[in-house]
């Protein structure tokens, strides 16, 4: 099973770039993240025409939003407001496997600002507000076969940035 992972950065206006990555790649599932459009209007059509009949998503207009395609069935299908913020930037669902069930959690962390300091900085309180409430969801879930991946909006290596230079107070 080939899985990807994608913050598209806007699904609508990139749905030409994820039909090029598609043909490339031949993914069997995709998770986005940063779809930026509502419910009402993801491009259903447009998705399935790429080969994914199964699709769930949770999105806003304009922000955030997080979706997975899908080749193969998907159940358990949770849509997770962490902290009641009323934020898109958590989807997860189970997929029935070779070795069994799998929960796929398909992730947007948000992040953070450019002062890493609780105190100081609000949006990075809430980053660690939720990073901590990732912590605390998955750890009696140990048992679990269960894929956690998404933008993490962590940058620890040079190459995780578009420019490491003009980003060094920054990320």
């Amino acid at each position: 099973m080939r899985i990807a992972s994608w913050n598209i950065n806007s699904l609508r206006l990139r749905l030409p770039l994820l039909a090029k990555f598609v043909d490339l790649a031949n993914p069997d599932i995709i998770c986005l993240q940063e779809t930026k459009v509502a419910d009402e209007s993801f491009p259903i059509k447009a998705v399935r025409a790429l080969g994914f009949d199964h699709i769930i998503f949770s999105g806003e207009k304009s922000y955030n939003g997080v979706a997975i395609l899908s080749k193969f069935p998907l159940s358990k299908i949770e849509k997770i407001d962490i902290e009641n913020y009323g934020h898109k930037r958590h989807i997860s669902c189970a997929l029935e496997t070779e070795v069994g069930e799998v929960f796929l959690h398909n992730f947007y962390v948000p992040a953070g600002g450019d002062i890493p300091d609780i105190a100081l900085n609000d949006k990075f309180a809430h980053k660690i507000k939720f990073v901590d409430w990732m912590y605390e969801y998955f750890a009696p879930q140990k048992d679990k076969k269960i894929i956690i991946l998404g933008d993490m909006n962590i940058a620890p290596l040079e190459h995780d940035v578009w420019s490491h230079k003009q980003l060094l107070k920054v990320v």
